[in-house]
Protein backbone atom coordinates (compact mmCIF):
# COMPACT_ATOMS: atom_id res chain seq x y z
CA UNK A 1 0.00 0.00 0.00
CA UNK A 2 1.44 3.68 -0.49
CA UNK A 3 2.15 5.96 1.50
CA UNK A 4 1.75 9.59 1.82
CA UNK A 5 4.57 11.27 2.78
CA UNK A 6 4.62 15.61 2.93
CA UNK A 7 7.97 16.86 3.23
CA UNK A 8 9.46 20.75 3.89
CA UNK A 9 11.15 22.53 0.97
CA UNK A 10 14.61 21.84 1.04
CA UNK A 11 15.85 25.52 1.08
CA UNK A 12 14.09 28.78 2.02
CA UNK A 13 14.38 29.99 -1.65
CA UNK A 14 13.86 29.11 -5.12
CA UNK A 15 10.53 27.77 -6.97
CA UNK A 16 9.62 24.19 -5.75
CA UNK A 17 9.34 21.07 -8.30
CA UNK A 18 5.34 20.82 -9.46
CA UNK A 19 4.20 24.07 -7.10
CA UNK A 20 2.82 27.26 -8.34
CA UNK A 21 5.05 30.47 -6.69
CA UNK A 22 3.13 33.69 -5.60
CA UNK A 23 5.07 36.97 -5.59
CA UNK A 24 3.36 39.53 -3.97
CA UNK A 25 3.12 42.71 -5.99
CA UNK A 26 5.04 45.53 -5.49
CA UNK A 27 3.06 49.09 -5.84
CA UNK A 28 5.72 51.53 -5.22
CA UNK A 29 9.37 52.08 -4.78
CA UNK A 30 9.83 51.76 -1.14
CA UNK A 31 10.11 48.29 -1.30
CA UNK A 32 7.34 48.21 1.83
CA UNK A 33 4.60 45.65 1.45
CA UNK A 34 1.33 47.54 0.92
CA UNK A 35 -2.03 47.09 2.06
CA UNK A 36 -2.73 44.75 -1.25
CA UNK A 37 0.23 42.46 -0.60
CA UNK A 38 -0.42 41.85 3.21
CA UNK A 39 -3.91 40.71 2.48
CA UNK A 40 -2.52 38.37 -0.41
CA UNK A 41 0.49 37.16 1.68
CA UNK A 42 -2.48 36.30 4.46
CA UNK A 43 -4.55 34.36 1.97
CA UNK A 44 -1.79 32.39 0.81
CA UNK A 45 -0.70 31.60 4.23
CA UNK A 46 -4.53 30.46 4.69
CA UNK A 47 -4.34 28.32 1.65
CA UNK A 48 -0.80 26.83 3.11
CA UNK A 49 -2.34 25.86 5.93
CA UNK A 50 -5.78 24.25 4.13
CA UNK A 51 -3.71 22.42 2.38
CA UNK A 52 -1.42 21.07 5.20
CA UNK A 53 -4.57 20.60 6.77
CA UNK A 54 -5.49 18.39 3.65
CA UNK A 55 -2.04 16.20 3.53
CA UNK A 56 -2.30 15.02 7.34
CA UNK A 57 -5.58 14.19 7.04
CA UNK A 58 -4.80 12.08 4.39
CA UNK A 59 -2.12 10.16 5.83
CA UNK A 60 -4.13 9.87 8.68
CA UNK A 61 -6.24 7.52 6.92
CA UNK A 62 -3.80 5.16 5.74
CA UNK A 63 -4.20 4.36 9.51
CA UNK A 64 -8.08 3.73 9.57
CA UNK A 65 -7.89 2.96 13.43
CA UNK A 66 -6.64 6.78 13.99
CA UNK A 67 -8.17 8.33 11.23
CA UNK A 68 -11.76 7.14 12.60
CA UNK A 69 -10.46 8.61 15.59
CA UNK A 70 -9.76 11.43 14.69
CA UNK A 71 -12.68 12.22 12.15
CA UNK A 72 -15.06 11.21 14.84
CA UNK A 73 -13.58 13.34 17.76
CA UNK A 74 -14.30 16.23 15.59
CA UNK A 75 -18.00 15.67 15.11
CA UNK A 76 -20.74 17.70 16.86
CA UNK A 77 -17.73 20.97 18.10
CA UNK A 78 -15.63 18.57 19.68
CA UNK A 79 -11.71 19.67 19.47
CA UNK A 80 -9.77 16.93 17.30
CA UNK A 81 -7.82 14.18 19.30
CA UNK A 82 -3.93 14.67 19.31
CA UNK A 83 -2.27 12.66 16.30
CA UNK A 84 -0.75 9.94 17.35
CA UNK A 85 2.50 8.92 16.14
CA UNK A 86 1.41 6.01 14.51
CA UNK A 87 0.55 8.40 11.47
CA UNK A 88 3.73 9.99 11.18
CA UNK A 89 5.38 9.62 8.07
CA UNK A 90 8.31 6.81 7.74
CA UNK A 91 11.08 5.89 5.75
CA UNK A 92 10.50 1.93 5.68
CA UNK A 93 9.59 2.36 1.92
CA UNK A 94 5.95 1.20 2.81
CA UNK A 95 6.55 -1.88 5.08
CA UNK A 96 4.35 -2.82 7.17
CA UNK A 97 5.70 -2.08 10.99
CA UNK A 98 6.31 -4.48 13.44
CA UNK A 99 6.09 -4.17 17.41
CA UNK A 100 9.10 -3.30 18.18
CA UNK A 101 8.83 -0.11 15.33
CA UNK A 102 7.89 3.22 17.09
CA UNK A 103 4.69 3.25 15.13
CA UNK A 104 3.35 0.12 16.00
CA UNK A 105 3.94 0.54 19.45
CA UNK A 106 2.00 3.98 19.27
CA UNK A 107 -0.94 2.25 18.07
CA UNK A 108 -1.48 0.98 21.61
CA UNK A 109 -0.38 4.69 22.95
CA UNK A 110 -4.71 5.72 23.06
CA UNK A 111 -5.49 2.82 25.26
CA UNK A 112 -2.57 4.60 28.05
CA UNK A 113 -4.47 7.72 27.45
CA UNK A 114 -7.80 6.08 28.04
CA UNK A 115 -6.71 4.20 31.84
CA UNK A 116 -5.74 7.87 32.32
CA UNK A 117 -8.69 9.39 31.56
CA UNK A 118 -10.42 7.11 33.81
CA UNK A 119 -8.34 6.88 36.67
CA UNK A 120 -9.16 10.72 36.86
CA UNK A 121 -12.67 11.03 35.63
CA UNK A 122 -14.78 7.83 36.08
CA UNK A 123 -17.71 8.38 38.14
CA UNK A 124 -17.18 4.89 40.37
CA UNK A 125 -13.28 4.76 40.61
CA UNK A 126 -14.01 1.59 43.12
CA UNK A 127 -14.58 -0.37 40.10
CA UNK A 128 -12.19 1.17 37.57
CA UNK A 129 -9.33 0.47 40.68
CA UNK A 130 -10.71 -3.00 40.92
CA UNK A 131 -10.33 -3.71 37.00
CA UNK A 132 -7.26 -5.40 35.91
CA UNK A 133 -7.25 -2.85 32.55
CA UNK A 134 -4.13 -4.75 31.05
CA UNK A 135 -6.39 -7.99 30.84
CA UNK A 136 -9.47 -6.52 29.77
CA UNK A 137 -7.66 -4.93 27.07
CA UNK A 138 -5.83 -8.29 26.37
CA UNK A 139 -9.29 -9.98 26.23
CA UNK A 140 -11.22 -7.17 24.40
CA UNK A 141 -8.35 -7.71 21.57
CA UNK A 142 -9.38 -11.50 21.95
CA UNK A 143 -12.91 -11.27 21.98
CA UNK A 144 -13.49 -9.21 18.93
CA UNK A 145 -11.91 -12.62 16.92
CA UNK A 146 -15.35 -14.48 18.31
CA UNK A 147 -13.23 -17.77 18.46
CA UNK A 148 -13.52 -19.27 21.56
CA UNK A 149 -10.68 -21.51 20.94
CA UNK A 150 -8.20 -18.31 21.19
CA UNK A 151 -7.26 -17.41 24.91
CA UNK A 152 -5.04 -15.74 26.71
CA UNK A 153 -3.56 -17.17 30.37
CA UNK A 154 -0.99 -16.10 32.47
CA UNK A 155 1.93 -17.71 33.57
CA UNK A 156 0.88 -19.78 36.54
CA UNK A 157 -2.78 -21.27 34.72
CA UNK A 158 -0.07 -22.36 31.83
CA UNK A 159 1.89 -24.18 34.34
CA UNK A 160 -1.70 -26.01 35.58
CA UNK A 161 -2.36 -26.98 32.12
CA UNK A 162 1.05 -28.17 31.84
CA UNK A 163 0.43 -30.43 34.97
CA UNK A 164 -3.00 -31.39 33.44
CA UNK A 165 -1.24 -33.05 30.70
CA UNK A 166 1.11 -35.30 33.23
CA UNK A 167 -1.61 -36.65 34.89
CA UNK A 168 -1.54 -35.04 38.21
CA UNK A 169 -2.63 -32.46 39.99
CA UNK A 170 -4.03 -31.06 43.73
CA UNK A 171 -7.32 -29.79 43.15
CA UNK A 172 -10.77 -31.23 43.90
CA UNK A 173 -10.40 -33.83 41.76
CA UNK A 174 -13.37 -33.21 38.73
CA UNK A 175 -13.55 -32.47 34.91
CA UNK A 176 -15.83 -29.15 34.09
CA UNK A 177 -16.76 -27.59 30.91
CA UNK A 178 -18.85 -23.86 29.62
CA UNK A 179 -21.98 -25.31 28.62
CA UNK A 180 -23.71 -21.82 27.57
CA UNK A 181 -22.05 -19.52 29.46
CA UNK A 182 -22.11 -21.79 33.06
CA UNK A 183 -19.05 -23.25 34.72
CA UNK A 184 -20.37 -26.78 34.96
CA UNK A 185 -19.29 -30.62 35.95
CA UNK A 186 -18.91 -33.43 33.68
CA UNK A 187 -17.56 -35.42 36.21
CA UNK A 188 -16.30 -36.12 39.40
CA UNK A 189 -13.55 -38.59 39.36
CA UNK A 190 -14.18 -41.93 41.58
CA UNK A 191 -13.07 -41.64 45.20
CA UNK A 192 -11.84 -38.03 44.60
CA UNK A 193 -12.74 -35.14 47.12
CA UNK A 194 -15.28 -33.92 45.22
CA UNK A 195 -17.49 -37.23 44.92
CA UNK A 196 -16.84 -37.62 48.56
CA UNK A 197 -18.17 -33.86 49.14
CA UNK A 198 -21.34 -34.63 47.32
CA UNK A 199 -20.42 -32.79 43.81
CA UNK A 200 -22.76 -34.42 40.98
CA UNK A 201 -22.05 -34.62 37.24
CA UNK A 202 -24.23 -31.50 36.02
CA UNK A 203 -24.28 -29.34 38.60
CA UNK A 204 -23.48 -25.59 37.96
CA UNK A 205 -21.49 -23.94 39.90
CA UNK A 206 -22.86 -20.47 40.61
CA UNK A 207 -20.29 -19.37 43.28
CA UNK A 208 -16.94 -20.01 44.54
CA UNK A 209 -15.87 -19.09 48.06
CA UNK A 210 -18.78 -16.62 48.00
CA UNK A 211 -17.92 -14.87 44.43
CA UNK A 212 -20.06 -15.26 41.73
CA UNK A 213 -18.80 -17.38 38.31
CA UNK A 214 -20.79 -15.28 35.70
CA UNK A 215 -19.32 -14.08 33.18
CA UNK A 216 -15.82 -16.43 34.37
CA UNK A 217 -13.78 -17.78 31.51
CA UNK A 218 -13.47 -21.81 31.81
CA UNK A 219 -9.53 -21.35 32.52
CA UNK A 220 -10.41 -18.34 35.06
CA UNK A 221 -12.76 -21.14 37.00
CA UNK A 222 -10.12 -23.92 37.06
CA UNK A 223 -7.56 -21.44 38.46
CA UNK A 224 -9.72 -20.47 41.19
CA UNK A 225 -11.32 -23.56 42.01
CA UNK A 226 -7.82 -25.37 42.23
CA UNK A 227 -5.13 -24.85 45.05
CA UNK A 228 -2.62 -26.88 47.05
CA UNK A 229 -3.90 -30.10 49.27
CA UNK A 230 -5.59 -29.37 52.21
CA UNK A 231 -6.92 -26.71 51.34
CA UNK A 232 -11.09 -25.77 51.36
CA UNK A 233 -13.40 -24.35 48.90
CA UNK A 234 -16.83 -23.44 48.91
CA UNK A 235 -18.77 -23.98 45.80
CA UNK A 236 -22.37 -22.46 45.38
CA UNK A 237 -24.00 -25.53 43.02
CA UNK A 238 -26.71 -25.89 41.13
CA UNK A 239 -28.19 -29.66 40.99
CA UNK A 240 -29.36 -31.16 38.05
CA UNK A 241 -33.31 -31.24 39.67
CA UNK A 242 -32.67 -27.50 40.59
CA UNK A 243 -31.70 -27.46 44.09
CA UNK A 244 -29.09 -25.35 45.03
CA UNK A 245 -26.55 -26.46 47.85
CA UNK A 246 -23.10 -25.08 49.62
CA UNK A 247 -20.63 -28.07 49.27
CA UNK A 248 -17.11 -27.47 51.12
CA UNK A 249 -14.64 -29.70 49.30
CA UNK A 250 -11.18 -30.15 50.71
CA UNK A 251 -8.63 -30.36 47.74
CA UNK A 252 -6.33 -32.82 47.76
CA UNK A 253 -3.75 -34.56 45.32
CA UNK A 254 -5.45 -36.01 42.29
CA UNK A 255 -3.62 -38.31 40.10
CA UNK A 256 -5.34 -39.12 37.01
CA UNK A 257 -4.88 -42.20 34.34
CA UNK A 258 -6.19 -41.31 31.03
CA UNK A 259 -7.27 -44.76 30.03
CA UNK A 260 -8.89 -46.73 32.47
CA UNK A 261 -10.55 -50.41 32.21
CA UNK A 262 -13.39 -50.85 34.51
CA UNK A 263 -16.22 -53.36 35.10
CA UNK A 264 -19.05 -53.26 33.73
CA UNK A 265 -22.93 -54.64 34.29
CA UNK A 266 -25.84 -55.12 31.74
CA UNK A 267 -29.50 -53.29 31.96
CA UNK A 268 -30.34 -56.56 34.04
CA UNK A 269 -27.60 -55.51 36.56
CA UNK A 270 -25.23 -58.85 35.48
CA UNK A 271 -21.86 -58.38 35.47
CA UNK A 272 -20.49 -58.18 31.51
CA UNK A 273 -17.11 -60.60 31.14
CA UNK A 274 -17.71 -61.17 27.61
CA UNK A 275 -17.31 -57.35 25.99
CA UNK A 276 -14.18 -55.33 27.29
CA UNK A 277 -14.99 -51.63 28.74
CA UNK A 278 -11.79 -48.82 28.29
CA UNK A 279 -12.83 -45.41 29.75
CA UNK A 280 -10.40 -42.76 28.02
CA UNK A 281 -10.66 -39.82 30.07
CA UNK A 282 -8.00 -37.41 27.85
CA UNK A 283 -5.05 -37.80 25.71
CA UNK A 284 -2.05 -37.07 27.34
CA UNK A 285 1.83 -38.42 26.29
CA UNK A 286 0.70 -41.45 28.50
CA UNK A 287 -2.29 -42.64 26.72
CA UNK A 288 -1.03 -44.68 24.22
CA UNK A 289 0.72 -46.45 26.39
CA UNK A 290 -1.49 -47.07 29.16
CA UNK A 291 -4.10 -48.17 26.30
CA UNK A 292 -1.52 -51.12 25.03
CA UNK A 293 -1.45 -53.00 28.51
CA UNK A 294 -5.17 -52.82 28.62
CA UNK A 295 -5.23 -54.08 25.04
CA UNK A 296 -2.95 -56.87 25.99
CA UNK A 297 -4.84 -57.31 29.42
CA UNK A 298 -8.48 -57.61 26.85
CA UNK A 299 -6.20 -60.11 24.33
CA UNK A 300 -5.07 -62.88 27.19
CA UNK A 301 -8.75 -62.88 28.15
CA UNK A 302 -9.88 -63.74 24.68
CA UNK A 303 -12.68 -60.73 24.30
CA UNK A 304 -12.95 -59.69 20.90
CA UNK A 305 -15.29 -56.84 21.59
CA UNK A 306 -14.59 -53.82 23.04
CA UNK A 307 -16.41 -50.39 24.11
CA UNK A 308 -14.44 -47.35 24.30
CA UNK A 309 -15.98 -44.61 26.30
CA UNK A 310 -14.92 -41.13 25.75
CA UNK A 311 -17.79 -39.26 27.33
CA UNK A 312 -17.26 -36.24 28.75
CA UNK A 313 -13.19 -36.67 27.20
CA UNK A 314 -11.88 -32.96 26.34
CA UNK A 315 -9.15 -33.82 23.95
CA UNK A 316 -5.57 -33.34 25.00
CA UNK A 317 -2.34 -33.49 22.43
CA UNK A 318 -2.98 -34.29 18.78
CA UNK A 319 -0.06 -36.96 18.41
CA UNK A 320 -1.58 -38.67 21.24
CA UNK A 321 -4.93 -38.75 19.80
CA UNK A 322 -3.29 -39.75 16.19
CA UNK A 323 -1.26 -42.43 17.77
CA UNK A 324 -4.21 -43.51 20.19
CA UNK A 325 -6.39 -44.00 17.25
CA UNK A 326 -4.23 -45.65 15.29
CA UNK A 327 -3.93 -48.69 17.54
CA UNK A 328 -7.53 -49.42 16.12
CA UNK A 329 -6.77 -48.76 12.81
CA UNK A 330 -4.77 -51.09 10.40
CA UNK A 331 -3.81 -47.77 7.93
CA UNK A 332 -5.46 -44.97 6.78
CA UNK A 333 -6.40 -40.87 7.29
CA UNK A 334 -6.89 -40.29 10.97
CA UNK A 335 -7.52 -36.32 10.33
CA UNK A 336 -6.90 -33.76 7.80
CA UNK A 337 -5.64 -30.18 9.08
CA UNK A 338 -6.95 -27.08 6.99
CA UNK A 339 -4.40 -24.01 8.00
CA UNK A 340 -5.41 -20.14 7.14
CA UNK A 341 -4.03 -20.38 3.74
CA UNK A 342 -5.79 -23.28 2.79
CA UNK A 343 -3.01 -25.90 2.96
CA UNK A 344 -3.98 -28.97 3.84
CA UNK A 345 -2.05 -31.49 6.41
CA UNK A 346 -2.93 -35.10 6.26
CA UNK A 347 -2.15 -37.54 9.67
CA UNK A 348 -2.37 -40.93 9.09
CA UNK A 349 -1.63 -44.05 10.81
CA UNK A 350 0.95 -46.74 10.32
CA UNK A 351 -0.42 -49.99 9.45
CA UNK A 352 -1.05 -52.33 11.64
CA UNK A 353 -2.00 -51.78 15.64
CA UNK A 354 -3.19 -53.63 18.80
CA UNK A 355 -6.70 -53.07 18.28
CA UNK A 356 -7.57 -53.98 14.99
CA UNK A 357 -9.08 -56.87 15.19
CA UNK A 358 -11.66 -56.04 18.12
CA UNK A 359 -15.15 -55.17 17.03
CA UNK A 360 -15.55 -51.56 18.49
CA UNK A 361 -18.76 -49.31 19.97
CA UNK A 362 -17.23 -45.48 21.09
CA UNK A 363 -19.39 -44.22 23.73
CA UNK A 364 -19.65 -39.98 22.59
CA UNK A 365 -22.08 -37.18 24.52
CA UNK A 366 -22.21 -33.60 24.13
CA UNK A 367 -19.07 -33.42 26.12
CA UNK A 368 -16.70 -35.52 24.12
CA UNK A 369 -14.67 -32.69 22.41
CA UNK A 370 -11.50 -32.00 20.67
CA UNK A 371 -9.44 -35.39 20.30
CA UNK A 372 -12.19 -37.78 21.16
CA UNK A 373 -13.75 -36.35 18.50
CA UNK A 374 -10.68 -37.01 16.10
CA UNK A 375 -10.78 -40.62 17.34
CA UNK A 376 -14.58 -41.13 16.84
CA UNK A 377 -14.94 -39.57 13.31
CA UNK A 378 -11.71 -41.81 12.38
CA UNK A 379 -13.08 -45.08 13.41
CA UNK A 380 -16.46 -44.23 12.22
CA UNK A 381 -15.45 -42.99 8.92
CA UNK A 382 -13.21 -46.01 8.26
CA UNK A 383 -16.01 -48.53 10.06
CA UNK A 384 -13.78 -49.39 12.64
CA UNK A 385 -16.88 -48.42 15.16
CA UNK A 386 -20.20 -47.52 15.46
CA UNK A 387 -21.03 -44.57 17.59
CA UNK A 388 -23.49 -44.41 20.18
CA UNK A 389 -24.65 -41.66 22.75
CA UNK A 390 -25.20 -37.62 21.87
CA UNK A 391 -23.64 -35.47 19.30
CA UNK A 392 -20.10 -34.28 20.69
CA UNK A 393 -18.89 -30.82 21.70
CA UNK A 394 -17.85 -29.92 17.80
CA UNK A 395 -14.40 -28.44 18.68
CA UNK A 396 -12.88 -28.73 15.44
CA UNK A 397 -9.84 -25.91 15.85
CA UNK A 398 -6.20 -26.67 16.02
CA UNK A 399 -4.75 -24.66 19.25
CA UNK A 400 -1.17 -24.02 19.83
CA UNK A 401 0.57 -21.95 22.60
CA UNK A 402 2.68 -18.99 21.96
CA UNK A 403 4.96 -18.40 25.42
CA UNK A 404 4.72 -14.66 25.83
CA UNK A 405 7.75 -12.53 27.40
CA UNK A 406 6.12 -12.50 30.78
CA UNK A 407 5.69 -15.90 31.37
CA UNK A 408 2.55 -15.99 30.18
CA UNK A 409 0.70 -17.99 26.84
CA UNK A 410 -1.77 -17.25 23.95
CA UNK A 411 -3.22 -20.19 22.33
CA UNK A 412 -3.76 -19.24 18.65
CA UNK A 413 -6.14 -21.30 16.78
CA UNK A 414 -3.77 -22.19 13.90
CA UNK A 415 -6.27 -24.15 11.91
CA UNK A 416 -9.11 -26.65 11.69
CA UNK A 417 -9.46 -30.00 11.15
CA UNK A 418 -12.02 -32.11 9.53
CA UNK A 419 -12.65 -35.94 9.56
CA UNK A 420 -11.26 -38.20 7.15
CA UNK A 421 -14.17 -37.67 5.14
CA UNK A 422 -13.91 -34.15 4.59
CA UNK A 423 -16.36 -33.04 7.01
CA UNK A 424 -15.63 -30.23 9.52
CA UNK A 425 -16.57 -30.49 13.21
CA UNK A 426 -15.81 -27.06 14.70
CA UNK A 427 -19.24 -25.92 15.20
CA UNK A 428 -21.21 -29.17 14.16
CA UNK A 429 -20.27 -31.72 16.17
CA UNK A 430 -20.29 -35.74 15.14
CA UNK A 431 -23.51 -37.40 15.10
CA UNK A 432 -23.98 -40.52 16.82
CA UNK A 433 -24.97 -43.73 14.15
CA UNK A 434 -27.03 -44.32 17.64
CA UNK A 435 -28.57 -41.36 19.28
CA UNK A 436 -29.81 -42.27 23.03
CA UNK A 437 -29.65 -39.19 25.62
CA UNK A 438 -29.53 -39.99 29.49
CA UNK A 439 -31.92 -38.38 31.53
CA UNK A 440 -30.65 -36.12 33.98
CA UNK A 441 -30.81 -38.38 36.84
CA UNK A 442 -29.43 -41.82 34.54
CA UNK A 443 -26.55 -42.08 36.19
CA UNK A 444 -27.91 -41.22 39.75
CA UNK A 445 -30.20 -44.22 39.46
CA UNK A 446 -27.18 -46.13 38.00
CA UNK A 447 -29.13 -46.66 34.61
CA UNK A 448 -26.31 -45.67 32.22
CA UNK A 449 -28.58 -46.56 29.24
CA UNK A 450 -25.94 -45.53 26.31
CA UNK A 451 -23.52 -48.35 27.75
CA UNK A 452 -26.67 -51.01 27.98
CA UNK A 453 -27.66 -50.05 24.40
CA UNK A 454 -23.79 -50.23 23.60
CA UNK A 455 -23.80 -53.91 25.33
CA UNK A 456 -26.80 -55.25 23.77
CA UNK A 457 -25.72 -53.93 20.14
CA UNK A 458 -22.60 -56.22 20.67
CA UNK A 459 -24.15 -58.94 21.55
CA UNK A 460 -26.42 -58.74 18.54
CA UNK A 461 -29.57 -57.92 20.99
CA UNK A 462 -29.94 -54.43 20.23
CA UNK A 463 -33.83 -53.55 18.97
CA UNK A 464 -34.26 -49.86 17.65
CA UNK A 465 -36.94 -48.08 19.92
CA UNK A 466 -36.57 -50.54 22.72
CA UNK A 467 -34.33 -48.12 25.42
CA UNK A 468 -35.71 -46.64 28.21
CA UNK A 469 -38.33 -43.69 27.46
CA UNK A 470 -36.99 -40.04 26.29
CA UNK A 471 -33.98 -41.50 24.06
CA UNK A 472 -34.22 -41.05 20.21
CA UNK A 473 -32.51 -43.95 18.17
CA UNK A 474 -31.53 -43.97 14.80
CA UNK A 475 -30.26 -47.10 12.63
CA UNK A 476 -26.58 -47.61 12.82
CA UNK A 477 -24.30 -47.30 9.41
CA UNK A 478 -22.87 -50.12 8.64
CA UNK A 479 -19.82 -51.37 9.86
CA UNK A 480 -18.04 -54.18 8.01
CA UNK A 481 -15.66 -55.75 11.03
CA UNK A 482 -12.14 -56.76 9.68
CA UNK A 483 -11.09 -60.27 9.86
CA UNK A 484 -8.91 -60.51 12.69
CA UNK A 485 -4.86 -60.88 11.64
CA UNK A 486 -3.41 -64.52 12.18
CA UNK A 487 -0.98 -62.83 14.78
CA UNK A 488 -2.21 -59.19 16.03
CA UNK A 489 0.54 -57.01 16.55
CA UNK A 490 1.61 -54.98 19.56
CA UNK A 491 2.53 -51.88 19.18
CA UNK A 492 -6.73 -31.58 28.96
CA UNK A 493 -9.27 -32.08 32.92
CA UNK A 494 -9.55 -29.34 36.16
CA UNK A 495 -6.40 -29.62 34.52
CA UNK A 496 -6.07 -27.77 31.07
CA UNK A 497 -6.43 -24.49 31.12
CA UNK A 498 -5.52 -24.43 27.32
CA UNK A 499 -8.49 -24.40 24.87
CA UNK A 500 -7.71 -28.17 23.69
CA UNK A 501 -9.25 -29.19 26.35
CA UNK A 502 -12.08 -28.79 29.02
CA UNK A 503 -10.59 -28.67 32.27
CA UNK A 504 -10.67 -30.37 36.13
CA UNK A 505 -9.93 -29.06 38.99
Amino acid sequence: MSELRWEPPAGGSGDESGRRAVTPERLNDSGGPSRWSITLLVFVMIGAAFALGIGVMRVIDASDDYGRILRSSGRDGAAPAAVPAAVQPSDDDGQEATADTPGRASRFAILDEIVEVLDKDFVDPSKFNSLDTREAAINGIIDALDDPHTVFIDAERYRMASEDIGGSFEGIGATVNQVDGAIVIVRPFRNSPAMQAGIRPGDVILEVDGESTEGWSLEQAVAVIRGPKGTDVALLVRHTDGEEELIVVTRDRIVVPSVESLPITDRSGNPVADIGYILITQFTEDTRGELLELLESARNAGLTQLIIDVRGNPGGLLDATVETTGEFMDEGVVLRQIDREGNERVFSDEPGGAGVGLELVVLINEHSASGSEVMAAALRDHGRAVLIGTTTTGKGTVNVPRRLSDGSVLYVSIARYLTPENAPVEGVGIAPDIEIAIPDTGFEAGQDIQLFVAIDYLRGEYQPGSADSGSTESEPQNVEQEEAPAEQQDSQSEGSAGPQSDSEE
